[in-house]
Order: C-alpha cells, then structure tokens, then sequence
C-alpha cells in the first residue's frame, strides 16, 4: 500500500523522479535540457514550489509564468498543448508510482491549473 504525500522528503522524491522521466522523454525533455544548467539547484526550487503549494509553507519564491515565457522563446515558440499534457501524463504516472491520497490528488489537481495558467501566460507572451 503506498502512503500519501506528507513532508517535504516525499515531495522531493516525486519531484526528483519526475525529472527522471523529463529528462529522457523524446518529446519534451529537450526543452528541460537545453535551459537547466544545475539540476540539483533546479529540482530543490521546483521542491519548494510543491512544498509550498502543498502544505502552504512559504519556502518558494519565483516567477514560473516568466520563467516558462522564457524558455518558449528560446525553444522558438515550440512549447503547445501537447508538451504541457505529456508533462500532466509524467507528473501523474510519478504520483500514482509512489503515492496515494488526498494531498497526492491535490498534487494532480494544482499541477492540471498550473499547466492551464503556465499555457494561457505563454500564448499571451507570443501576442506582444
């Protein structure tokens, strides 16, 4: 039976795992390759972030919309739909590997707004 998500230990090792199956999918771990530099400090930020989010602790601070803006630019404005579900479709597979529960929906439900919102913010950027 797995446990559901509950401190800051679990969440990083969904985060860390997650970026395992980012790093070799053909069809959006390039976009992750190409624009982190230092994975430790990249997945200790993004821990943050889920920490923050889940457990509303204030450990994160960043601009995420910027960041992916960002990125879409410097990746020629590839970053659609597609990329955003096979991102929901890793982080949904590295939940269900490893937990269950109500905080591991919640972890599903924040990621499905956060792929809506970070898509809308990065269509808006391409209009200016």
């Amino acid at each position: 039976m797995k446990k559901d998500i509950t401190n800051r230990d679990d969440v990083y090792l969904l985060v860390s795992q997650f970026y395992e199956k980012i790093k070799v999918n053909r069809e959006i771990g390039h976009f992750f390759l190409k624009s982190i530099k230092d994975w430790d400090v990249h997945i200790d930020k993004i821990t943050n972030f889920w920490e923050s989010g889940l457990f509303n602790v204030s450990t994160y601070s960043g601009h995420p919309g910027r960041a992916h803006i960002k990125v879409d630019a410097e990746n020629n404005h590839e970053i659609d739909e597609k990329s955003f579900g096979v991102w929901l479709n890793l982080w949904f597979q590295t939940i269900d590997e490893y937990f269950e529960g109500e905080i591991a929906e919640r972890a599903k439900h924040n990621a499905r707004k956060m792929a809506t919102h970070l898509h809308l913010k990065i269509f808006a950027a391409r209009k200016k």
